[in-house]
């Protein structure tokens, strides 16, 4: 046993820091660091964020595409029986259920509201310019179809009221397609109808126009889906 002079080898051993001989087992090395494992996305929370996402490319130049055919046929129409047409007999088509005739319109579509002329200007310029934002994060093709159809009659129907008599925002719509028992109507009112039409189909098949599903669809397919 040594009581004095320079420390031994062994001594120096076991007085070095951090030596196993020193080292507190409470106080963890970094070698001894227990990693602490990285909860990984579940399968549901992926596929949900892939149905959510929008697929394929932006399907504005459909919608203008559409909107653009439906108001140029429009206008033709109106420009043909206008100079044909007005203050002429009518043209029988189908028999007397089908006949072509020109009428000045100051109300709605098919006639309605006769007193409204200024009020249905103004919520045509309403539905251009909503159709127009929801264009913005459009990406479903059918939807594009509905909205251009929309888009063009509102167009057709919105230049009678701007450039026809009597004057601005109070422009009568010219309509010449005359059904028995109906009402007289253009092409313009026929595109509104018809993407009207298809709009609801849409809504009520869960399709939204960013390309997605309602969140209820959704979630009714899942729990449909039997668990693997």
């Amino acid at each position: 046993m040594r009581t004095g002079g320079a420390p031994s080898a062994a001594e120096r051993i076991i007085s070095t820091q951090g030596s196993p001989q020193t080292r507190d087992d409470a106080v963890p090395s970094p070698a001894d660091a227990v990693e602490v494992p990285v909860a990984e996305p579940t399968g549901a929370s992926v596929d949900d964020a892939a149905a959510e996402k929008p697929k394929g490319p932006r399907r504005v130049g459909v919608l203008l595409v559409v909107a653009v055919l439906a108001f140029l046929i429009d206008l033709g129409s109106k420009l043909l029986v206008v100079a044909r047409l007005e203050n002429h007999a009518a043209i029988k088509v189908i028999g007397d259920v089908v006949t072509f005739q020109v009428i000045r319109n100051s109300g709605a579509a098919f006639g309605m509201g006769q007193a409204l002329t200024v009020v249905f200007t103004m919520i045509a310029s309403a539905v251009i310019v909503v159709i127009w934002r929801i264009a913005r994060r459009l990406y479903s093709l059918p939807w594009a179809i509905a909205l251009g159809l929309l888009l063009g009659g509102a167009l057709g129907n919105l230049t009678d009221r701007l450039f026809r008599a009597p004057g601005v925002f109070r422009g009568h719509v010219v309509d010449f397609i005359s059904v028995q028992h109906f009402a007289v109507f253009n092409l313009a009112d026929s595109a509104i109808v018809c993407g009207g039409i298809l709009v609801v189909l849409l809504s009520f098949r869960g399709s939204n126009p960013d390309g997605t599903v309602h969140q209820q669809a959704d979630k009714a397919e899942k729990t449909e889906r039997p668990e693997k």
